[in-house]
């Protein structure tokens, strides 16, 4: 029997993504592996670990049929359309590299790169092999995020708020494993290889900034994206570092950016709070839109969003994002093999990370120059 192209087409999307993935560490085990277990949009595969006991254990628990010792073997695997990938910073980048060469689409956890030079090296690989690169913001999934740049595209298509003021992205941070599952994570004894970290950081920072450089763009390379997101900023060249006033730690402080032609202030810092503190909002002479981020770990996350709107009948409105019970990084995971399957743009794609790599360098230069 022949199928018609349409049936063939209807058939393809009903099947579920052969994925493989790497890595069984904190991440992998809290967020990524149960999550893409749980989707019906999943076959799960593979599992590629170079801690042998450690990659039986959860590709048993999983019940992953395939278990290779790195992600070169799992990269040869004609059978795997898709990976995702969960490791050290200084190893993922190169991981994905490997894979992307190798055909595959790839998801993998931020950051995607620590320099510019390395962005660029990931997304000529991908170019190389003809697989596709996605990146885990996660922010760009959360349904509240969603519904606050939506209501802030409608508003400024009408005009009805008048001109785009300003975006405040603030993030103090606290307990970033708040809200998480208790539940023990399978471990074992068996030690990591060491991890080679030369050539990494862009060549220009001086090694003393090493460490400060890395904790910053850990955290706020998802502020930063985020800002991005609401503004509908894609442009390099629209993305402009103005002013950056940090403490001697690296982190704390304000910086000024114009992203197509909207200043946004980064509001940094790391404290001592039990839970998490984030959020974003961006003012119209008429009214604003503001979300709080909600814990890391806490599924669903339930955040909250506060839209104001002036004029002669003031009212504020806090609305329910659908789907209710939602979770980020699930949501994340189910765009992923969505995308993969259908053959959709991602909604993070590898390309938005250059600029994120290009934004967080300059804004270490004028730190260090300062």
């Amino acid at each position: 029997m022949i199928m018609s192209t349409t049936s063939a087409e209807t058939a393809a999307r009903q099947r579920p993504v052969r994925l493989g993935y790497v890595g069984c560490g904190f991440i992998a085990q809290h967020i990524h592996l149960p999550n893409f277990a749980s989707l019906p949009e999943c076959d799960f595969l593979a599992l590629a670990e170079v801690r042998p006991q450690l990659g039986r254990a959860v590709a048993e628990h999983y019940r992953i049929p395939r278990l290779y010792s790195s992600h070169l073997e799992l990269a040869a695997d004609p059978d795997i359309e898709a990976v995702a990938v969960s490791a050290d910073y200084a190893l993922q980048g190169a991981i994905a590299a490997d894979l992307l060469r190798a055909g595959k689409d790839v998801f993998m956890e931020k950051p995607m790169a620590v320099s510019v030079k390395q962005a660029e090296t990931i997304l000529a690989a991908e170019h190389e092999g003809g697989g596709r690169l996605m990146v885990g913001y996660m922010k760009r999934f959360d349904p509240t995020n969603i519904l606050m740049r939506q209501t802030v595209r409608d508003w400024r298509a009408s005009g009805d708020k008048g001109r785009l003021l300003y975006l405040r992205a603030h993030g103090f941070c606290g307990n970033w494993t708040a809200g998480r599952d208790r539940t023990t994570i399978i471990s074992s004894d068996e030690p990591m290889p060491p991890v080679p970290r030369d050539g990494l950081l862009p060549e220009w920072l001086p090694p003393e900034y090493a460490s400060k450089y890395i904790g910053y763009l850990q955290q706020y390379t998802h502020n930063i994206n985020l800002a991005m997101f609401m503004l509908d900023v894609t442009d390099p060249a629209a993305m402009v570092v103005k002013a950056v006033e940090l403490d001697r730690d690296g982190l704390t402080g304000v910086v000024i950016l114009e992203l197509g032609g909207v200043r946004v202030t980064v509001e940094s810092a790391q404290t001592k709070f039990h839970a998490w503190e984030e959020h974003t909002q961006v003012y119209f002479e008429g009214g604003w839109v503001h979300a709080w981020s909600p814990m890391l770990f806490a599924n669903p996350g339930n955040p909250r969003i506060e839209i104001y709107e002036g004029g002669d009948t003031p009212s504020y409105r806090t609305p329910i994002a659908q789907p209710i019970a939602a979770w980020h990084f699930r949501e994340e995971a189910r765009h992923f093999l969505e995308a993969v399957r259908d053959r959709t743009p991602f909604g993070s794609p590898g390309e938005i990370a250059l600029n994120d790599a290009t934004i967080l360098e300059d804004i270490y230069r004028h730190y260090i120059a300062a």
